[in-house]
């Protein structure tokens, strides 16, 4: 009789669907898993870095604050005077007005780009996106010294026009980006109701789109002054230290908070170290306040629409 050799090799398995999808699943969910874990490692890294700062800068800066130090200047005050005279009053002042003269013109060139982005069909649309991305990579200093170039050139002094000057290409980015992105989100039917009715296209903009995303662009106004409002090296190239109070931005020194944090944490002592951290609370809060101002308008406009 013939002898049956059984073959050395395994036997093959069948191949079960089930089993080969739920072993790719359990990989996927083992990387999915990795990934959260990691985001919320490093959220809470993040986190606690942004705590740090926060205490660091209320811990020292609180031993300045009081409500002379809110209103008062430094016309008769040196580093090394107590704190219980001077303060920050007339650099919160310039800083509010610098800002000002460079919202006056970013705000309605960085809404033309936005609405000749979204609205427009031109083929020149690339290239001012481009340039908008560009500028806002440009480093605060290089616009600085572009500013101070301009300075020399025309024999001028110093003074706040030319801080706000150098403000303005930092913030118009800003201003037109999200504005655009405002722009965008306008649901294309308001517009097209608008056209069916009759409507012109300059009426369909300024009556539907534009107030459709008002809190957008209000959004992008307050993120363009949060971009802008901490800026040291353009203003240290383009302006003059006052230790008064100026509100004329084209003749003489301004002072602003952040060239008011760069003069005295440079001096070294004590209580104009102190008088820095203070300074640097007060920016801190304006900051603070830009940003809740802007969330909260956003939310505002996430319960309309949700509604």
């Amino acid at each position: 009789m013939e002898k049956v050799v059984a073959d050395p090799r395994p036997a093959k398995q069948p191949w079960n669907k089930s089993s080969k999808l739920a072993s790719f699943k359990g990989g996927r969910g083992i990387a999915d898993a990795t990934l959260i874990a990691l985001a919320v490692v490093l959220a809470g890294v993040v986190f606690s870095l942004l705590l740090s700062v926060l205490w660091s800068v209320i811990s020292a800066g609180a031993g300045a604050m009081s409500p002379q130090f809110l209103y008062q200047n430094n016309r008769y005050i040196s580093t090394t005077t107590s704190l219980e005279y001077g303060g920050v009053g007339h650099a919160i002042l310039g800083t509010l007005w610098l800002v000002l003269l460079a919202t006056l013109v970013a705000l309605p060139l960085g809404l033309a780009i936005a609405v000749y982005l979204t609205q427009s069909q031109s083929k020149l649309r690339n290239l001012v996106r481009s340039i908008t991305q560009a500028l806002a990579g440009l480093p605060s200093v290089v616009s600085g010294l572009f500013v101070l170039s301009i300075i020399s050139f025309l024999g001028a002094q110093k003074s706040g026009i030319f801080g706000a000057l150098a403000l303005f290409p930092l913030m118009l980015p800003t201003v037109a980006r999200v504005a655009e992105e405002a722009l965008r989100l306008v649901p294309a039917d308001l517009r097209l109701a608008a056209l069916g009715l009759g409507a012109p296209n300059y009426r369909a903009f300024f009556q539907v789109i534009l107030p459709a995303a008002k809190s957008g662009i209000i959004t992008a106004l307050l993120l363009g002054l949060a971009r802008v409002v901490g800026e040291t090296a353009p203003l240290i190239l383009t302006i003059q230290a006052n230790n008064g109070t100026n509100l004329n931005p084209f003749d003489g020194g301004v002072a602003t908070l952040p060239t008011y944090i760069y003069g005295f944490i440079s001096a070294g002592y004590a209580s104009s170290i102190t008088r820095a951290w203070g300074a640097s609370l007060v920016l801190l809060i304006l900051v603070g306040i830009l940003f809740i101002t802007a969330r909260l308008l956003t939310a505002d406009k996430k319960k309309k629409a949700k509604k």
